[in-house]
């Protein structure tokens, strides 16, 4: 194996662990769809779920369960890319429809915005409406704003629709669980609940 290569997995396998995400054999099936054409055997690696302090995530959770209360579903992990996760978001927004929920906005982190956050130290947070009102999303940018505050997390924002809310500085610091469901699936469910209550 030649050293670009080694280098590639060893960033990836890093990456997957640290994002607290994924389980041992789900970033063992990542990198063998990855590598595909490469032909390792990655069962012989050792991989260890993150363990780590869950403070900061901790808040974050937090305020994103919170929010649900103001009609916004919060999607921790949503896609890969901003397109992606705008996508996963009206996916959902139309599950929760279809399910007799009513929703009037979103916020998510992409998969992409968690690999800055541990390397870069500041989280990127994608908030909008779902009928493309422009002072409906601005209120929905103000809500999640005033919610992570609330949590004490150190919020940047430029008080526009066209800008991203970035959490900075934030140590990206989430422990694997195996107990909890994140992405589409958690945030259907924390939100169903959360309206229940």
């Amino acid at each position: 194996m030649d050293s670009d290569l080694a280098e590639e997995i060893e960033y990836l396998t890093g990456l997957l662990t640290k994002s607290g995400f994924f389980s041992a054999d789900e970033i063992t099936e990542i990198l063998e769809d990855q590598f595909i054409d490469e032909e390792i055997d990655f069962s012989g690696f050792e991989i260890s779920p993150a363990d780590s302090s869950n403070d900061n995530f901790f808040k974050l959770e937090n305020a994103f369960t919170n929010l649900s209360r103001e009609g916004i579903v919060a999607v921790h992990n949503c896609g890969y890319d901003i397109r992606e996760g705008v996508s996963d978001a009206f996916e959902l927004y139309v599950h929760l429809a279809n399910n007799k929920f009513k929703a009037r906005g979103f916020c998510f982190y992409t998969f992409e915005d968690v690999e800055y956050a541990i390397f870069d130290g500041k989280l990127k947070i994608t908030f909008g409406d779902f009928e493309n009102d422009e002072n409906r999303a601005l209120d929905i940018g103000k809500t999640v704003v005033e919610y992570l505050k609330a949590e004490n997390l150190p919020v940047k924002w430029e008080g526009t629709v066209n800008n991203q809310i970035e959490i900075n500085p934030f140590t990206w610091d989430k422990s694997y669980d195996d107990k909890k469901e994140y992405e589409m699936e958690g945030a259907y469910e924390v939100y169903t609940k959360q309206v229940l209550k």
